[in-house]
């Protein structure tokens, strides 16, 4: 993930249009303070690294950009004391600003983030903020309205796959079609998700492929999916039971990922809505129930049940 870390501007293959809107900010010498959201994965840090890179040369990047992480204490003290004085010292041979880069600023406390406020505006002739995090709403609005706000969105398959495909043949990886596909989809628009579950299943298998990928990530494989569903809504119930009870036992799977991939294949099943309604509606209890630390067993119950009765619903309207 590190390796292969965009280092430019140009190198970065997401939100176009905020790169362009940051590029012409550098370029007329005119960037605001920012505030980066969004989910992780996409860009952010690797945004503001890349302009601090373009902004500063190597030897005055120490002096010029202070990086503070969550890792790193931001209690109100270090905000009224290092950065303070970071911000308020002037540079002297060099016309220009220097950076201060607050990542995962959402996990500042509300002290902090109230103790910021004052110096973002009282240094913005000699100093820009730029603030990272995953939620906007951690964030004061106080600080919001004096930052200029931009979105990472999740990444598409179609900026992803490129870059894979990069990554894929520097390192020389055996990936299949069907594993590019599962990686995409697994990642879920996060760069950074997708690079690593590359990295451990072609060290784990040695070929991406589907299969792999799911089992490296321990997520139900689609034909698994199918199986659960099929028996379900097709075997009596104590023989659906103890056929998911032996699949799940074989392969190490979590109800709460079967029932997140089973609300997929429940949408593309053709029931009549009323009973795909209540279906649906017994799925999100079940769910609830997990994630409250329930008996995976019972809830596995509860699940079958679901769908015979809707199997008896759906012959009975038929």
């Amino acid at each position: 993930v590190e390796k292969y870390r965009p280092q430019a501007l140009s190198e970065l293959v997401s939100h176009r249009d905020i790169l362009s809107t940051v590029q012409r900010f550098i370029s007329e010498d005119r960037l605001p303070h920012l505030l980066l959201y969004g989910p992780p994965g996409t860009g952010k840090t690797s945004t503001i690294l890349a302009c601090a890179r373009q902004l500063y040369r190597d030897r005055e990047f120490g002096s010029m950009v202070l990086e503070l992480n969550a890792s790193d204490d931001r209690g109100i003290d270090i905000v009224r004391g290092p950065i303070l004085s970071f911000a308020s010292t002037r540079t002297i041979f060099k016309k220009g600003f220097k950076l201060v880069i607050l990542d995962e600023a959402d996990a500042m406390t509300q002290d902090a983030q109230n103790a910021l406020r004052r110096v973002i505006e009282k240094f913005t002739e000699n100093t820009r903020f730029c603030l990272i995090c995953n939620y906007l709403s951690k964030i004061i609005p106080a600080l919001q309205s004096r930052c200029t706000r931009f979105r990472f969105g999740p990444l598409t398959p179609e900026l992803m796959v490129p870059r894979l495909q990069h990554v894929i043949q520097e390192e020389g990886v055996d990936v299949t079609e069907d594993g590019m596909k599962a990686l995409v989809t697994l990642s879920s628009g996060d760069m950074r998700r997708a690079l690593n579950i590359l990295q451990s299943t072609s060290m784990a298998f040695g070929k991406v492929t589907e299969e792999n990928v799911y089992t490296c990530t321990g997520h139900p494989l689609k034909s698994d999916i199918a199986n659960i569903l099929d028996w379900m809504l097709n075997q009596d119930f104590s023989t659906a039971y103890r056929k998911i009870t032996e699949l799940k036992t074989l392969k190490g799977l979590a109800l709460q990922d079967i029932l997140t991939e089973l609300h997929l294949f429940v949408h593309r099943v053709d029931f009549p809505p009323s009973i795909r309604i209540q279906l649906l509606i017994k799925m999100a209890d079940i769910e609830y129930r997990l994630a409250a630390g329930t008996s995976e067993k019972i809830q596995l119950s509860s699940l079958i049940a679901a769908f015979q009765v809707t199997r008896d619903l759906v012959v009975a309207e038929a």
